[in-house]
């Protein structure tokens, strides 16, 4: 049985949720699922795959993903892997792939760490549980972006079919 590390750097929460539905898609394996900042050493040893997916907030992903590269570089690049980055720019078609999204490419650009998979997800912009100041900064970021505005509204943009067919990929991947 494979052993797969999942980690997540999350602010809303919704990258551990399409990190749940990945889950069930790693029926064959032995899988733990770790916030990031508690990912130990151990943990990465025991994986035979590890698959990390982290979240943008303002244009950046959260310090602590970057330490975790730093720290633990070496064990990633030695086993099978996964990046995927979950961001509300990924809600437009020509920005939801590693390729055309800029958030992905300039994580490449920065990270020591080069993953072996990658994938982009939209995020989910839930206004109503969002404290004043970030729903006041994010609703001017999507009103200038063309984004949604509503704030009595659930804005959902994952791709629920391409989460799970990326999962089902990476539990295939050698």
């Amino acid at each position: 049985m494979t052993n797969i590390l999942v980690l997540y750097s999350t602010v809303d929460g919704q990258t551990r949720r399409i990190c749940e539905a990945m889950i069930a898609e790693f029926s064959a394996a032995e899988v733990q699922l770790v916030a990031i900042e508690q990912a130990t050493e151990q943990q990465l040893q025991w994986a035979d795959k590890v698959l990390v997916g982290a979240s943008i907030r303002y244009g950046k992903f959260r310090p602590a993903l970057f330490q975790f590269i730093q720290r633990f570089n070496v064990l990633l690049d030695a086993k099978p892997n996964g990046f995927f980055c979950v961001n509300a720019v990924a809600r437009k078609p020509n920005k939801n792939t590693p390729e055309t999204n800029s958030y992905m490419q300039k994580f490449l650009q920065q990270s020591l760490w080069q993953p072996k998979q990658l994938a982009v997800f939209g995020g989910r912009i839930d206004y109503q549980q969002i404290g004043l100041v970030d729903r006041t900064m994010i609703r001017f970021i999507m009103w200038m972006t063309k984004g949604p505005t509503d704030m009595t509204q659930v804005h959902e943009f994952t791709d629920w079919q391409r989460v799970r067919e990326f999962a089902a990929s990476f539990a295939q991947e050698a």
